[in-house]
């Protein structure tokens, strides 16, 4: 879907809320291949249920990219990604657990260049027990209306 917003259009307090995705082995498995990333908190099954959570977590780079990629529905061509800031990982994401995305626009600002402004989005990730487990800010680098 296309939806075409300027800067001006952009209101602090907005919200929208994704489905639920739940995190399945193959995630973990893939998202491992896919970095190096093998440690045993994520890979072993029998070492976990030595350790305080007792089993396998996934890994927090791929809570990010699942997050991100289920707020995507929507493509504006008036904005693009700047970055994100002050991600941190609350709590973590077990396999089974289904996570949403709740994204609220938090800040806007000027830009250095007076043709955009910048739209901040918080990004909080919650888990199937109301838990957040992931939050961030979204920067969003956008058009202003032609004057």
């Amino acid at each position: 879907m296309i939806e075409k917003k300027h800067f001006e259009d952009y209101q602090i307090g907005d919200f929208r809320e994704t489905m639920g995705r739940t995190i399945t082995e193959a995630d973990v498995v893939l998202h491992a291949g896919q970095t190096g990333d093998f440690y045993p908190h994520h890979m072993d099954k029998e070492w976990c249920a030595t350790q305080p959570f007792k089993e396998r977590m996934a890994h927090g780079t791929l809570i990010f990219a699942v997050a991100v990629g289920m707020t995507a529905g929507a493509i504006n061509p008036l904005a693009m990604s700047y970055g994100y800031d002050r991600l941190r990982f609350i709590k973590p994401v077990f396999i089974g657990d289904t996570i949403t995305s709740k994204i609220t626009i938090s800040e806007k600002r000027d830009h250095k260049k007076p043709a955009y402004g910048v739209v901040a989005e918080k990004l909080e990730v919650i888990n199937q027990r109301g838990e957040t487990v992931l939050v961030c800010e979204h920067l969003l680098i956008v058009e202003r209306k032609p004057e």
